[in-house]
């Protein structure tokens, strides 16, 4: 056998892999590849590092950022409510003066129903985790009320003059602690919700028996001697809120409600005196005294409003319940507000509100809060102060000066302070 015998197979494999490359690179060159124009070529192509110019801005472009054009910028002149807004440092006030204002902490960790004795000054407050009571004085200085420990302390009630205190327990049961005395009294477990008297020697309570045929409204001395009945709540027990008048007339009020947008708030003496009523709009009713206790400040909310709570003031001693009551225009509630004087409040207003946020107020507990001043009597508002530390507020106190505000932090329980200008 020749050689081209031997290998005929593999010769022929060969030139047919030969022949069908060819044929796919005919294909490729008549179908596929693209001609090039030399037009498109440059005959000078660019030089290896060559500088790259870019195209010059023209004079006065005036180019702002995407979203922060000086028509959305919030003017302080319209006293409306944004945020949050924080300041650079240079920006920050010392004193409120209606912009961004320096806050400083004076009380760090979580606080239960801080009060400030109305006498020196001093905040006073329960601590839940040594579980005492301590007083702040105006240097920062901290002491303790008392060496006593009161574990697991779930509410507490202030005596007006801040020498006493109720404590409430989750299983129902309560004490008041005379820190004057060191004395500690135990309060039988039916009572509940408390208020002291304005010269701090009585309370006023629920007394919730076995069945909703023993419930009344109560006053005792603050030992919890001397208990009386006021009136018999029964089933309406979750209406009457105990809140005892600087003017002595009134013990608790109770709210009924007539429609799904208004009720009517009744007037509780101490010696069943026969008060007016007061027939007001909207629901979800909170509420706090003046100093005299001659008018009421309260919010509620109504479907007129977004269900969002609004405040409103109105007069609420003898036969003037309900006379003057005025739309205060912001929404708020109640209880983030104080008293300055007669006329005068500071109210923390949430900086935005969502639908509903009077019904679900906590809607609201991730929302700053913003400082406004206002005249009662004229409904004159003014923005006071932009917290730096974008708190939201749970409850506003004022130092017997004037000169400070205190702001409860509703997520940590922690205090700061506002110099007031």
């Amino acid at each position: 056998m020749n050689f081209f015998s031997k290998y005929k197979r593999l010769i022929f494999i060969i030139l047919f892999i030969i022949v069908v490359i060819g044929i796919a690179y005919l294909l490729y060159i008549v179908f596929f590849r693209q001609n090039i124009n030399p037009s498109l070529v440059s005959e000078n192509p660019p030089e290896e590092n060559a500088e790259i110019q870019l195209p010059e801005a023209g004079p006065n472009l005036n180019i702002k950022p995407t979203g922060s054009s000086e028509e959305n910028v919030p003017s302080a002149e319209k006293n409306e409510v944004y945020g949050p807004i924080t300041g650079t440092e240079e920006s920050v006030d010392n004193k409120a003066m209606g912009g961004v204002t320096k806050t400083d902490k004076v009380i760090g960790g979580i606080t239960i129903n801080p009060t400030i004795n109305n006498q020196t000054g001093d905040i006073q407050y329960y601590d839940p985790f040594d579980g005492k009571f301590y007083t702040v004085s105006e240097d920062g200085t901290i002491r303790p009320l008392s060496n006593k420990v009161f574990h697991n302390v779930q509410q507490v009630t202030w005596s007006k003059n801040s020498d006493k205190a109720v404590l409430e327990y989750p299983d129902g049961s309560n004490v008041v602690y005379d820190f004057n005395k060191q004395q500690q009294v135990t309060l039988p477990k039916h009572w509940q919700e408390f208020d002291f008297s304005p010269n701090s020697n009585q309370l006023v309570m629920k007394s919730l028996g076995m069945d909703v045929d023993n419930y009344f409204l109560a006053v005792a001395n603050s030992d919890g001697t001397g208990s009386r009945v006021i009136e018999f709540i029964g089933e309406n027990y979750k209406k009457v809120y105990p809140s005892w008048s600087p003017n002595n007339q009134v013990v608790a009020l109770y709210a009924e409600g007539l429609d799904y947008d208004r009720q009517t708030v009744y007037f509780i003496g101490l010696n069943n005196e026969n008060f007016k009523s007061m027939t007001i709009p909207g629901r979800g009713f909170q509420f706090q005294w003046s100093p005299q206790g001659d008018r009421l400040l309260y919010s509620v909310y109504s479907s007129d409003n977004e269900m969002k709570p609004m405040l409103w003031i109105a007069d609420a001693s003898g036969s003037q319940i309900g006379e003057n009551r005025q739309r205060l225009n912001l929404q708020t509630w109640a209880n983030k507000c104080t008293f300055a004087n007669g006329e005068e409040i500071y109210c923390a207003v949430p900086t935005s509100l969502d639908y509903g946020a009077g019904l679900m107020p906590a809607l609201a507990d991730q929302t700053p809060d913003y400082i406004y001043k206002i005249n009662t009597k004229n409904g004159a508002r003014q923005l006071v102060a932009i917290p730096d530390s974008n708190i939201t507020v749970s409850s506003i106190m004022i130092s017997p000066d004037k000169s400070k505000l205190f702001l409860v932090d509703k997520n940590t329980g922690s205090i700061r302070q506002i110099k007031l200008h």
